[in-house]
């Protein structure tokens, strides 16, 4: 009995000790780091419970180009300086233009270019905002005036991406015209002859004005084309200038580009009644530009190309107007013709 009180008090004392065993906590050095232990300093993030920034998505909308898409332009309105507007010499001015998108190309990565004239210290190229499919958007450019008073014209054109001009209606330039000091004026040319008053359709005579230096670069762009293309040079012919002058200003007064006069007279038979009986006769017009502009629509233009370079031609007339108020500004006529 005694042997079996002495191995049951053993036995009790085994499950005692093993019991206290699952539960003592061994001690924990100090320096030693759990999972479950708070960080050591404060805002500290482990590396491996970096919190993920939010992304916040904007939605896009993309614009399809048809590469057949067609590009047009039209020429709203001035919005700033008014064509003959008075500056002061060296004066800074911006130029802004109002330009309706009437094609079937959006305008994405277009630009303005400067084309001709008076530069003005425009740059080169300047930037226009993207503009979709009937948007109307305005177009800028920073402008310094000339230090000499006179009167002063700066062509520009709309380019898309590949730098090809988006025509403007009829037109791919279009302009900025200002007059520097109270004493500019529009230079005059002398034509031989007497070219007649033209009326300008609505009430009273119409002053459009001439500049012999115009008249003069697109004889000579004229016979250039002609020389390069191994055909002689024309001969300027006074009568035919005189039609070809009387015609521009018509068209200014009239606020037309249009081979048919405000009279319903045709290019024929106006020659006619300047005196010139023609044995072959054509004529070719141009408005809204200066004179690199018109020689450039011209020659890329494949009927006033082969005019340019017909080879039964022997004498020309050119004629220019300008008329601040009229719809294009500059007009350009050149009468082609053989006696």
């Amino acid at each position: 009995m005694y042997k079996k009180i002495i191995l049951l008090s053993l036995f009790l004392l085994t499950s005692c000790i093993s019991v206290e065993t699952q539960e003592v906590n061994t001690p924990i050095p100090s320096n030693f780091v759990t999972a479950t232990l708070p960080p050591t300093k404060s805002g500290f993030v482990p590396s491996t419970l970096t919190a993920t920034p939010e992304i916040i998505l904007t939605p896009t909308f993309a614009v399809t180009i048809d590469p057949n898409c067609t590009e047009s332009a039209v020429l709203l309105r001035d919005v700033t300086i008014l064509d003959g507007t008075l500056v002061k010499p060296g004066e800074k001015f911006t130029k802004t233009w109002e330009f309706l998108n009437n094609g079937s190309c959006p305008w994405i990565g277009y630009i303005l270019k400067f084309a001709a004239g008076d530069q003005m210290s425009a740059p080169l190229s300047a930037p226009v905002p993207e503009t979709l499919l009937k948007e109307k958007v305005l177009v800028s450019v920073e402008l310094t005036a000339p230090s000499t008073n006179g009167s002063y014209t700066g062509y520009f054109t709309l380019n898309d991406p590949t730098g090809k001009d988006v025509p403007i209606g009829i037109e791919k330039t279009f302009w900025v015209k200002i007059i520097v000091g109270s004493g500019g004026v529009v230079p005059q040319a002398t034509v031989s002859g007497n070219a007649p008053t033209v009326s300008s359709g609505t009430s009273g005579n119409c002053s459009a004005s001439q500049n012999a230096g115009y008249v003069n670069q697109i004889a000579s762009a004229i016979n250039q084309e002609r020389a390069s293309a191994g055909l002689p040079a024309l001969t300027i012919n006074s009568i035919l200038t005189n039609a070809a002058q009387a015609h521009a200003a018509d068209m200014a007064c009239s606020g037309r580009i249009s081979h048919t006069g405000s009279d319903g007279s045709s290019a024929y038979s106006r020659i006619l009644a300047f005196g010139y009986s023609p044995s072959y006769s054509e004529e070719i017009i141009y408005g809204g530009g200066g004179p690199q502009a018109a020689m450039t629509w011209w020659m890329n233009d494949q009927i006033h190309r082969d005019a340019i370079l017909n080879p039964t031609s022997t004498e020309m007339g050119v004629g220019y107007a300008y008329f601040a108020n009229g719809s294009y500004g500059d007009y350009f006529v050149v009468e082609l013709g053989s006696p």
